[in-house]
């Protein structure tokens, strides 16, 4: 099989977006040259309508409101080896269930890397590929963690609205797992049906948030629901959180859970749509590490940083009304790098149908997350996302958080399958006790 950044398309047609490969191919960006851009070009709110078409509208907003862009020449990104390995080991045994929508034969990799873009189910497809990307296959814990709430204001100084801290962003995955024993499944999978579980606690800023946290688990089964709890500062309990909540924003953020890696939420609660795939603009090796606020929007983003032409798949992803109901977004639409397999951003749409939010992210591409790390050195290169902004474009007001924060104490941030957390952290005592 070869890698993403071997494969050719034979045709410039669409097949879509978040996490995979064509069939038979992928023209690669770079290969696709637009004369909007070129390496060199600095995009401000000046010569904004230069890249209206290369970035998702919500982008736009954010280009258009001093997101400043300096544009490079693309560069490749391919997968951690493990991954790659297990993807030729076990994609060939992987298809979907009769009721189109649940995953048999899965142990890890990608499930479907190659696609057929006339294929009915082909979204579905993109969608678990998307669900199993190449960033943190097994466990991850981003620490000491910054988001910093502020409102868009071109060309002016960052006022802040709020500054939060977390001690751990963790996640722990039950299968699909690469590089960390036990491989390529946890032993408890067969009992529990967990498929991950995601904990981000204590809160350490704002003082008066300090110790809450939340802690979740997805399982495997389609008609399960996700499991959540929460421990509040205030009560000093912990509650379990009604999944329909995790797709709103709590107080001033403008980030939810459903939302915050790109979309998340439990994919057979969903429908999935083909849009196209096309040649747009991305963050894949951004210099800024750690990131910092944006100097030209009033803090509301993080730039300069450098963009570069990639190949994006583009996926719109409805709620099933028969599966779940209460939700804030009537759509989600969500653009895929069809080689490295992030979301450079992600655009959601109000009740209305009007746009509400986007989320933009940066990634930078190397073997540690910061240039000085000690610890968090990998054997080969890897995605690491370095900053995360998530914009309300309805009031303006913004979310960005900075991994690593500019002022943590814990510089080199993110611990990505190095066996830094285990299911012990994402217990509903663990989370209780750490708030405590």
């Amino acid at each position: 099989m070869k890698k993403p950044s071997e494969l050719r398309v034979p045709t410039p047609l669409a097949v879509i977006a978040f996490f995979f490969a064509l069939t038979l191919s992928i023209t690669p960006a770079h290969a696709q040259a637009h004369a909007e851009v070129k390496p060199g070009d600095v995009i401000t709110p000046k010569n904004a309508a230069q890249v209206r078409t290369l970035v998702s509208p919500g982008t736009y907003v954010a280009v258009a409101a001093g997101m400043q862009m300096n544009i490079v020449a693309p560069s490749h990104v391919d997968w951690p080896p493990p991954y790659q390995d297990a993807t030729e080991k076990y994609s060939g045994q992987v298809r979907l269930a009769a009721n189109h929508r649940d995953l048999l034969g899965y142990v890890a990799g990608q499930p479907f890397p190659l696609l057929d873009q006339n294929d009915p189910d082909v979204a579905t497809k993109i969608m678990w590929n998307q669900y199993f990307r190449p960033i943190a296959t097994d466990d991850f814990d981003l620490r000491y963690f910054e988001c910093q709430v502020a409102k868009e204001n071109p060309g002016a100084q960052q006022q802040l609205m709020l500054m939060t801290e977390t001690g751990h962003l963790a996640g722990y995955s039950d299968i699909g797992r690469t590089e960390v024993e036990p491989m390529p499944a946890d032993p408890d999978f067969k009992s529990s049906g967990v498929w991950i579980r995601v904990g981000a606690y204590p809160t350490l800023a704002p003082a008066e948030d300090r110790g809450s946290g939340a802690i979740r688990y997805r399982y495997w089964d389609g008609n399960k629901a996700d499991d959540a709890w929460a421990f509040l500062a205030g009560s000093r309990r912990v509650r379990r959180v009604n999944e329909v909540m995790m797709s709103s924003s709590p107080g001033l953020s403008t980030w939810d859970a459903d939302h915050a890696g790109g979309f998340g939420a439990k994919p057979q609660e969903y429908n999935f749509k083909f849009l196209g795939d096309r040649s747009m603009l991305a963050c894949a090796h951004a210099i800024n590490s750690p990131a910092h606020p944006c100097p030209t929007d009033g803090g509301a983003t993080s730039c300069p940083d450098d963009w570069e032409m990639r190949h994006l798949y583009v996926v719109e992803v409805t709620p099933r009304p028969e599966r779940i109901q209460g939700v804030l977004q009537s759509k989600t639409v969500v653009y895929v790098d069809g080689e490295g397999w992030f979301n450079p951003y992600v655009d959601s749409y109000d009740q209305k149908g009007e746009l509400w939010k986007t989320q933009i992210y940066l990634f930078t591409y190397r073997d540690r997350p910061v240039p000085d790390a000690r610890v968090a050195v990998y054997p080969f290169k890897r995605l690491f996302n370095i900053a995360a902004s998530s914009v309300d474009v309805q009031s303006g007001i913004s979310t960005t958080c900075y991994l690593p924060g500019p002022d943590t104490p814990e510089r080199e941030c993110w611990y990505i399958n190095m066996g830094a957390v285990d299911k012990s952290f994402f217990t509903t005592e663990a989370l209780s006790k750490a708030g405590h």
